[in-house]
């Protein structure tokens, strides 16, 4: 295993597991990081240590009184500001130090792939849709922040300003919430929002008191809180936009 500084590859895909796993799985023993430490060289240990040194970084983790570690080097801080000011590219890039490092991998083993299937083909938006899905839901711990639903199959990344509206931040994870099919879709359609405080509010204007699913399934969680991400705060300017040009205001 190597031994000598982190290249700027490795610490991609270090910051590419930090954005799609929940902090409580940064260790050792988990087996995509150990599959991963193999790929870039390092042990497990050294992988589990470098994503706790990127969590002292995002505020939302140092927050609630958890620091990671403090050896975040000052090439660990230049990605962090990269990831920060353009979401999309370095999502892209994320995904081709991975695709990268697979492929070498392959040809140490004697398994170089056909170009037709090369897993350095163009980056798609496909890609970046996923990252935006694995990252926003890992910051929810892959539950639905206003029922608290934790079947994956049945949770959506939803953005808070439509994908649509705003191309800088469509794979922004600060512009998504962890929801469940239904609740994204009352999101997308404006018959719920989130306040300043991060407390669910539902319009009236499609409130229907005889109807007894959606008083239970969305009306009832009015002035609820929803559950906070552990990484990726929801941003307060994008929460204000919905409130403003989505929501169906009471």
């Amino acid at each position: 295993m190597a031994s000598s500084g982190w290249t700027r590859q490795q610490s991609l895909v270090a910051f590419s597991l930090y954005c799609r796993l929940p902090f409580g799985r940064f260790h050792s023993r988990n087996p995509e990081i150990i599959q991963y430490a193999n790929l870039i060289g390092r042990t497990p240990s050294a992988l589990a240590m470098k994503l706790s040194n990127i969590a002292s970084l995002d505020p939302a983790i140092t927050s609630t009184g958890r620091s990671g570690l403090t050896g975040a080097s000052a090439a660990d801080k230049a990605l962090w500001q990269e990831m920060q000011q353009d979401w999309a590219a370095f999502a892209i890039t994320m995904a081709q130090a991975e695709q990268e490092v697979s492929v070498e991998k392959d040809i140490v083993n004697g398994n170089c792939p056909d170009k037709s299937t090369s897993k350095l083909a163009e980056v798609t938006v496909r890609i970046g849709q996923q990252f935006f899905r694995n990252a926003v839901l890992s910051a929810y711990n892959q539950r639905c922040c206003i029922s608290g639903l934790a079947n994956p199959k049945l949770l959506v990344a939803s953005h808070i300003v439509p994908w649509s509206q705003d191309d800088a931040n469509r794979l922004n994870p600060h512009n998504g919430l962890a929801l469940s099919a239904l609740h994204d879709k009352a999101f997308d359609l404006g018959l719920i929002t989130v306040d300043e405080d991060y407390r669910v509010v539902v319009s009236s204007q499609n409130s229907d008191a005889k109807d007894p699913f959606f008083t239970s399934a969305i009306a009832s969680f009015h002035g609820k809180p929803i559950a906070l991400p552990e990484k990726f705060y929801p941003a307060a300017e994008f929460l204000a936009f919905h409130r403003e040009h989505i929501f169906q205001q009471i």
